[in-house]
């Protein structure tokens, strides 16, 4: 019996395929379609772009973007939250908004869905830990917690009244309680 095992596709193959809804990442040679996301995901996602970008698109420190595929360090993945510091941000040459990001976020935001293996968000951001990102953050919504992977590959789990990281330079303050209390619409 002869097993044979199919050639892996290379990033640029991954690239020129269509996009899948949901979006897929592509690491280590492996295609990973995301979780279509649900409630708790897609307000937690919502609520961290709108938190984030109050506090630093107008002073242009930075911007927080929702689903934004980023294509890096052999990888192109698709954080839920990718925020970029506004000097990083690419631009065309006349200074508009590019579409394609062929570089690492500086903070990476993932959220855990129900269906979603640990293992393969928390590669994702340790990938992302390895090509330059500055903070990621791994929420889990269903015990609440979240694991914070710093420089180095040092990974902090916050929960309840724990103050969470953020990009040095950004004035914000959050703890864990406040970000899963934003699932409570009362």
């Amino acid at each position: 019996m002869t097993i044979t095992s199919q050639p892996q596709l290379t990033l640029e193959e991954f690239l020129k395929l269509p996009e899948t809804e949901p979006a897929s990442d592509f690491i280590n040679g492996e295609i990973i379609q995301k979780p279509m996301p649900q409630g708790e995901h897609s307000l937690l996602q919502v609520k961290f772009c709108t938190f984030i970008n109050q506090v630093v698109e107008t002073k242009k420190i930075a911007y927080a973007f929702p689903e934004l595929r980023c294509t890096f360090g052999g990888a192109s993945i698709v954080p839920d939250v990718a925020v970029f510091r506004w000097e990083r941000i690419p631009k065309t040459a006349s200074g508009r908004i590019a579409n394609r990001f062929e570089i690492h976020p500086d903070w990476a935001i993932e959220i855990l869905s129900p269906d979603q293996k640990l293992k393969k968000v928390l590669n994702k951001l340790l990938h992302c830990s390895r090509n330059g990102t500055e903070l990621s953050w791994l929420l889990n919504p269903e015990d609440e917690s979240v694991l914070a992977v710093f420089p180095g590959q040092r990974v902090e789990l916050y929960e309840g009244a724990d103050k969470l990281p953020v990009l040095e330079g950004i004035e914000l303050e959050l703890t864990a309680e406040q970000v899963f209390g934003w699932l409570s619409l009362s």
